[in-house]
């Protein structure tokens, strides 16, 4: 709200019981493929960078589509909307400051010890920007195409 002001739109108050959604997908997630945890580390690298492509994908849909998202993405898409910075970009930044400020947290609050940030968030931080920057000009004239073919036919069917 303090970001967009006059072009905040009440839907996007959603994220809140979004964010409430996104988490208790995400425990089931981790739930679910529990068992699916490699312990040889480079297929632990394999599945920090599948689920990077994954989550940036999905990510470049919502930033296409402009549609509610998780308070983080949309703080970014906030940040580049009224920038006009590119949300790629801007989202490697936001990211890295969240990791950066998570190790100065850690070292506060766990006497000067790393905990729960390793070489695997660090890889999310830089890459998923990335990605998003690879799939959003690849993905965005079929998705405007879909969605502008899919709005027509709603609007023929509510004629």
């Amino acid at each position: 709200i303090l970001i967009l002001r006059r072009k905040f739109q009440p839907i996007q108050l959603l994220q809140i019981p979004l964010s409430f959604l996104f988490g208790y997908f995400t425990d089931f997630g981790m739930w679910a493929f529990s068992w699916a945890s490699p312990e040889l580390y480079p297929l632990r690298l394999v599945n920090i960078c599948c689920g990077t492509i994954i989550l940036g994908f999905g990510i470049s849909f919502c930033v296409i589509a402009n549609t509610v998202m998780n308070s983080g993405e949309a703080f970014v898409k906030a940040i580049s909307d009224t920038t006009r910075k590119d949300f790629g970009t801007l989202k490697i930044c936001f990211d890295v400051s969240c990791v950066c400020i998570a190790l100065v947290l850690s070292l506060v609050f766990f006497d000067f010890t790393i905990q729960g940030t390793r070489e695997g968030t660090l890889i999310a931080a830089l890459c998923t920007g990335i990605v998003i920057k690879f799939f959003t000009p690849r993905l965005r004239q079929p998705l405007e195409r879909f969605i502008g073919c899919h709005h027509a036919r709603q609007e023929e069917f509510s004629a």
